[in-house]
């Protein structure tokens, strides 16, 4: 199956419109005490969780940035 530059041009950019929306969770979970998940919401008062909670959502923030950038620019490329 082929993919063309304009499927990858998309997808980058909505990786990249996704990392902004990780960061306003991360700096809310900080001002709050308290990080989404499903439904429910993980509170600060449970630190091991909470810290555990908030590197994986940092972890996809620079995941979609790398992906979305490796995606526009080319620089993994085939």
């Amino acid at each position: 199956m082929a993919v063309f530059r304009s499927e990858e041009t998309l997808v980058g950019l909505i990786a990249l419109a996704a990392v902004p929306w990780i960061i306003w969770i991360l700096v809310r979970a900080l001002r709050d005490g308290r990080l989404p998940i499903g439904k429910g919401e993980v509170l600060s008062e449970r630190p091991a969780a909470f810290r555990i909670l908030f590197a994986l959502y940092a972890v996809a923030a620079g995941a979609m940035g790398f992906i979305g950038f490796d995606l526009l620019l080319g620089m993994t490329g085939r």
